[in-house]
């Protein structure tokens, strides 16, 4: 019978698996940030703009049958829960900075291009800031 081999991972090894992991997280979190904080297609709303509706909204209500004020009270439910979410801006300074950290090695390891960082929204100054260049491939 033929003795198994046991396997050992060098500390390079090990040392290059936990720094992509890294570089992985830092780019998620970063790539997340952006996604959540993308502005929305459309008219903008407004503090005010919400406001207004919810005033509408409790109007109507008086008068609606069972069905229209279901419907109603859901929109209010979403509107007071967008107008609890313009007050809170996300700060995506420290996952930017993170990003910029590690974004050069983590593409070139990866093979990610300039234009692949911009279309998936990372802006073009973040992407100077981290050292990637057009000219990269």
């Amino acid at each position: 019978m033929a003795t198994k081999k046991s396997r050992t991972m060098t500390s390079e090894h090990k040392a290059a698996i936990a720094a992509g992991r890294t570089e992985s997280r830092a780019v998620k979190h970063y790539l997340e940030a952006l996604e959540r904080n993308r502005p929305k297609r459309g008219r903008k709303r407004t503090p005010e703009s919400i406001t207004k509706r919810l005033d509408v909204i409790d109007r109507q209500l008086v008068e609606a049958d069972v069905v229209k004020r279901l419907s109603l009270v859901q929109e209010r439910l979403d509107l007071l829960e967008e107008l609890e979410r313009l007050g809170e801006q996300e700060d995506i300074g420290a996952a930017e900075a993170e990003f910029v950290a590690v974004a050069a090695s983590y593409g070139e390891r990866k093979g990610i291009s300039y234009g692949a960082w911009r279309e998936v929204g990372v802006p073009a100054a973040v992407l100077r800031s981290a050292g990637i260049s057009r000219s990269q491939a």
